[in-house]
This record gives structure tokens, C-alpha cells and sequence, in this order.
């Protein structure tokens, strides 16, 4: 009798604890402090009500000290992190190394992975699996002041040329009134002032390497591109452009200092957003400027979640990943803050919406943009990698925010650009000899 008074005691504690609620999964979300980003942030509460078994913890970062601290985990399987926002360097690269979960057999089937843009996929996957699920994507485009150009007598082209960015920034700087001709990338690093000078560089007829991984940044195409930046920039660009990054120049256009912005597509919708920004209704789209040749003018990128093997919560980590980049969260925006507003570049069916073709009047220039582009042949010379503003290689970071610092001081002044690409030239030749370069 005393046993089984026992026993009974046991199984109904044991059926206490079992049945207290589990304290929530936390998942750590490492991604970048840019305007898309944050109203994820804002929206995830969505997410949460439908798992309210899975916390977020977000760990928002500078896109220069978040590729630092995710690749120095990732590499490490430190575990950090359970979600990382990389983009279509790090995916191939750390897919082949065996550092992040491949995605393609483990998504539901609702979520319509075949929707996925073929260029954004594709920068996403190596050898045929999918590595990361892409959030926004982009190339680039020119920004311009309709109202500025109008006032000036110009006219933007169907197709600018580097020749029409110079002369309309020269005819529209008016330092005096605070409004400057152009606004470029300046802020040294391999994703913010060299993303912008590769594209330079490239329709200018340069490379990074040739055939035979030979550097070539001391090259007459590279001096060409590169005395072009820096003197449009010392004429006709805001002060202290060497600071500024892809956040400053969306704020600085937003606030009518601005001619002219080459930059990224996704800052179209913030741009064209009347309550953030004070041009909204006097900015005009066009192509990103050509120079010698159209290769590698617009550049490729996109922001996309993936899971490192490290990760303590892949499941949970899967189930946020599909609900961040899927359609339902496009039509959660765009109900919550209007067509416009929506994560581009990744979805054809977000291109086929009536409603965002209406209100978006950059959305097909941006799409013609994304599938023009062509990693595979970035360059008007041959070369042996991939990748348009990027050069898809592991060491590119490093001789990208080497080079990246080299230009900021030409720039700035502190160094002439012969000099500039001459230590550039030395600088990647030194960490050829050391890594071989292609690994």
C-alpha cells in the first residue's frame, strides 16, 4: 500500500513539471542598423505572437563591425549568434567552408522558393544549395533632383554617362545654400566606399586581378577611375565625404543636400517616403552612369539571413528566417506602411503586384537593374572570379578595407591617387604572397 501511495505521488509531480510552461528559446539575430532592418525590428512582434515559444534578441550593428563579428563567429563556431545577416560574399564562401545550415530541403513548401529572383538566389547558393534566404536585394541607380535639374535647364538621359555626372554636378553645386552636386560613398571599407569605387573601376575598363591573379590596381583604367572619383568628389561633393557611408548620404539626400546620389536601390523607398524624407516628391531615377563600357556599372547585392552550424536553435532559427523574407511579410509592410516601403529585390512576385508598380516608381528600373547585372562577367577584360562590386573571394574583405583606406586618404588629401594605387598595388601583392589569394 505504502508503494503505491508512493508511486502515485511521483506521477502526479511528474506530471506537474511537465506540464509548467518551458521558458522561451532566445534567439540572437546579428544584423545591420539600416531603415529595412529596423522596421523588421518593429514588425517582428508579429512573429512573436505567432511563436510565443521563441524569443528574439537583436544585435544590431554598422555594417563595417557587423562582418567583423559575424565572420570572426562564424569561423570560430563560436555560436554566438543563431542568425546572421550576410550578403552574396560571405554565403558562397562560408557555404563551401561548411559554416552555415543549407536551406533548400529544409524550407516549407509554402514558401515559394522558386519566387526568388535567379540572380539573388544564385548569389546565395554554392554548388547548386541555397545558403542564405535573401530579405532585400539591389543594385545600384543615380538619384537626382527633378526640381535642381529643372532650375539648371537639365536634362537627365535614358542612360547617364560619368561625362553627364560630372557636368550636372558642377551646374548643380551650390555649397552656399548647403546643397552639393553629387554625393558618393567615401566612408572607407570593403562594403561601403569600395562597393561604390569597384563599380567606378570596372565601367572605366579596370579589374581587380587579371587571368593569372596578377593585382592590377596600378593600372592606367584603375588611375582613371579613381583621379575621376576623387576630383568630382573634392569639387562637387559635401564636406568630410571620407565619413560618409550609405546611412549618412540617404540622410543627407533625404534633406535636399543633394544634386545628385549614386547609390544602392533599396534607398528608393526611403527616398520616395514623404515621412521621412523632404524630397520625396522631386526625386528622379535613372540607371547608374556608364563610362568605357556597361560591365560592372551596377553593382549585385543583397541583406539575407542565414543560420550558422553553431547555432543552438536551428529549428527556431529556420522558423524566423522563412517568416522575415517571405511574402506574407512583404504584404505585412506594405499593409502596416504602404507599398512603397517594402523590402525589394527579391520576389518576382513582387514585381507583378499592381499596387506596388503603381506607388513605386522606381520599381521596374530596380528590376531591370538586379537582372542585368552579371556577377559571372563583371569586367570588360576577362578575370578569374565573380562578383560585380565584390570580388567573391575569401581575402577580399582584407584587401578591400586595405585598399578602402588608401583611397579615403586620396580623398581627403593626405595622399596623391598615384600614390593611393601604388601602395593599394603593394598592399594586395603582399597578401598574395602570403594566402595564394584564390583559397
Amino acid at each position: 500500500m505504502r508503494l503505491i501511495l508512493l508511486w502515485g505521488v511521483f506521477f502526479f509531480t511528474f506530471t506537474l513539471v511537465c506540464a509548467e510552461p518551458q521558458p522561451p528559446i532566445t534567439l540572437t539575430i546579428a544584423t545591420v542598423n539600416n531603415g529595412d532592418m529596423i522596421q523588421m525590428q518593429r514588425l517582428s512582434k508579429q512573429f512573436g505572437q505567432q511563436h510565443p515559444d521563441i524569443h528574439l534578441d537583436w544585435v544590431v550593428l554598422e555594417e563595417n563591425i557587423l562582418r567583423q563579428k559575424t565572420t570572426t563567429d562564424a569561423a570560430t563556431h563560436g555560436g554566438q549568434y543563431d542568425v546572421v545577416t550576410i550578403g552574396p560574399l560571405e554565403a558562397p564562401i562560408w557555404g563551401r567552408r561548411g559554416w552555415l545550415l543549407p536551406l533548400g530541403d529544409k524550407l516549407s513548401s509554402s514558401y515559394e522558393l522558386g519566387d526568388l529572383l535567379k540572380p539573388i538566389r544564385d548569389g546565395a547558393s554554392y554548388d547548386k544549395k541555397l545558403y542564405a534566404l535573401p530579405f532585400y536585394g539591389e543594385s545600384s541607380l543615380t538619384y537626382y533632383r527633378k526640381d535642381l535639374f529643372r532650375k539648371a535647364g537639365l536634362t537627365m538621359p535614358a542612360q547617364p554617362t560619368y561625362g553627364d555626372i560630372e557636368r550636372f554636378a558642377k551646374a548643380l553645386n551650390d555649397p552656399a545654400k548647403d546643397v552639393y552636386g553629387v554625393c558618393l560613398r567615401g566612408k572607407p571599407g570593403w562594403g561601403e566606399n569600395m562597393a561604390y569605387v569597384t563599380t567606378v573601376a570596372n565601367t572605366f575598363g579596370g579589374r581587380w586581378f587579371d587571368e593569372a591573379w596578377k593585382p592590377q590596381l596600378n593600372s592606367p583604367e584603375w588611375h582613371n577611375a579613381i583621379g575621376y572619383y576623387v576630383n568630382l568628389l573634392q569639387k562637387y561633393g559635401p564636406p568630410a565625404s571620407s565619413s560618409n557611408g550609405f546611412n549618412e548620404l540617404l540622410t543627407l539626400f533625404e534633406n535636399g543636400r543633394c544634386g545628385m546620389w549614386i547609390d544602392a536601390t533599396v534607398a528608393a523607398g526611403a527616398l520616395h517616403n514623404g515621412k521621412q524624407s523632404t524630397v520625396a516628391d522631386r526625386v528622379g531615377f535613372a540607371p547608374a552612369p556608364v563610362a568605357i563600357t556597361p560591365r560592372g556599372a551596377q553593382w549585385l547585392w543583397f541583406w539575407g539571413f542565414a543560420v550558422p552550424l553553431s547555432s543552438k536553435h536551428p529549428a527556431a532559427a529556420l522558423k524566423f528566417i522563412e517568416w522575415a523574407t517571405s511574402k506574407e511579410y512583404i504584404q505585412l509592410v506594405a499593409k502596416t506602411s504602404g507599398w512603397a516601403a517594402i523590402p525589394p529585390g527579391t520576389r518576382q512576385s513582387t514585381y507583378r503586384q499592381p499596387e506596388y508598380v503603381a506607388t513605386a516608381p522606381f520599381a521596374q528600373l530596380t528590376y531591370k537593374s538586379i537582372m542585368a547585372a552579371d556577377p559571372l562577367h563583371p569586367t570588360k577584360q576577362p578575370v578569374p572570379y565573380t562578383g560585380i562590386q565584390v570580388v567573391v573571394i575569401p581575402a577580399f574583405p582584407t584587401i578591400g578595407n586595405q585598399v578602402g583606406q588608401l583611397i579615403a586618404a586620396a580623398l581627403v588629401g593626405d595622399m596623391s591617387v598615384d600614390e593611393a594605387l601604388r601602395k593599394a598595388q603593394a598592399a594586395v601583392e603582399r597578401v598574395e604572397e602570403r594566402t595564394g589569394i584564390p583559397q
